[in-house]
């Protein structure tokens, strides 16, 4: 990509010196070179905009639909509606818990900046808050076992929230912070990939097991 920008300049500084030079000419009524030279400049001009405006669009698509490889999750069946999972965060070392129910969900506290921020390059920030088993079925959530893991890290860190509450005062990019959550069934072998968007959590399957247990639940 950076040779993509230094071509485009290179093209720009061209125009430019050919407008230079059809200056030039004009002064020393050269009138046929002078237009060949403004022409040639002003081609180049607008070959070099408009190769940079497709450029900029392409970059403003690609900075508002980034994503961040946040975690993945690896399920084992134990028994009926209870399951082992690895959980392999994108920083920091996995851990494994059990889960009761038929989905998983995972919670997080995010910080979204507004759009000139992301054009910017600043990235929505996370902070991975817990990990949950749920049910299908919503009666069985006030009737069945529920299991329930904290993921935050309480020692020094990141605290997005206090974060929020502080930028605006200097910068004014910062959107929001709330909480993102995602969940989809679990099934035995299994595996999710979990990643942040510019406006909140995306769990995707990853392997045949995980893309059977999504196709109809």
């Amino acid at each position: 990509m950076n040779l993509v920008w230094l071509t485009l300049a290179l093209i720009g500084l061209t125009g430019i010196a050919l407008l230079g030079r059809c200056g030039l000419r004009l002064r020393q009524r050269r009138r046929l070179a002078a237009a060949r030279s403004g022409l040639g400049g002003g081609c180049c001009l607008a070959l070099a905009g408009l190769a940079m405006a497709v450029g900029a669009n392409l970059y403003t698509y690609q900075r508002l639909s980034h994503e961040r490889p946040v975690a993945r999750l690896h399920f084992t069946q134990l028994e009926t509606q209870r399951f082992r999972v690895r959980i392999e965060p994108a920083s920091g070392p996995s851990r494994r818990f059990e889960l009761a129910g038929d989905q998983w969900q995972l919670d997080a506290r995010v910080l979204k900046w507004r759009p000139l921020a992301n054009l910017l390059g600043f990235d929505a920030l996370y902070r991975l808050e817990r990990l949950s088993g749920r049910y299908a079925r919503a009666a069985a959530e006030a009737e069945a076992p529920r299991t329930v893991h904290a993921l935050a890290d309480r020692g020094p860190g990141l605290d997005v929230a206090a974060l929020a509450r502080r930028l605006p005062r200097w910068a004014g990019l910062a959107d929001a912070a709330y909480g993102s959550a995602t969940y989809l069934p679990m099934a035995d072998g299994a595996t999710y990939a979990v990643t942040l968007t510019q406006s909140g959590l995306v769990a995707r399957p990853v392997n045949p097991a995980a893309k059977r247990a999504t196709r109809h639940w």
